[in-house]
């Protein structure tokens, strides 16, 4: 059984949106973004869409998760604007307060989320930096 295998000049013609980048060495290869793949990045987490953070003028929204973590209750501030390095910040403080473990979670939904019931505590801390609270969920 003979297979047809396509000719240099078929190869040369085709152009895929499959092909990718193997190899560069003028350097055109480190301004693509390597989340969204373009040259000039569109992506929500990209450096020049970082959100100035202003206490006063922000309203943090708190819930109490269960769901998928084996009946333990989590306290999840999030719906968060873009700016991972001041809520890291931020996340690492309200730990402090709280005198509990948890993590800041940088995806396009991020969130603080903190071990246990710290709902009131937060509220509290918050309202102390001047951030406006809202509690969401049931």
């Amino acid at each position: 059984m003979k297979q047809n295998k396509p000719s240099l000049k078929q190869l040369a013609n085709h152009k895929s949106s499959e092909t990718r980048l193997v190899y560069s060495s003028d350097g055109s290869h480190e301004k693509i973004c390597k989340k969204c793949k373009e040259e000039t990045c569109i992506c929500a987490t990209a450096p020049q869409n970082i959100i100035e953070i202003i206490p006063e003028k922000t309203t943090l929204k708190i819930k109490l998760e269960k769901n998928q973590r084996g009946g333990k209750l989590v306290t999840v501030i999030h719906d968060l604007p873009y700016n991972p390095a001041y809520f890291e910040d931020l996340a690492k403080k309200c730990k402090n307060h709280c005198g509990t473990g948890g993590t800041f979670k940088d995806t396009i939904n991020a969130q603080i989320e903190l071990q246990g019931d710290q709902r009131e505590k937060v509220e509290a801390f918050l309202a102390k930096l001047l951030f406006k609270t809202k509690r969401s969920g049931g």
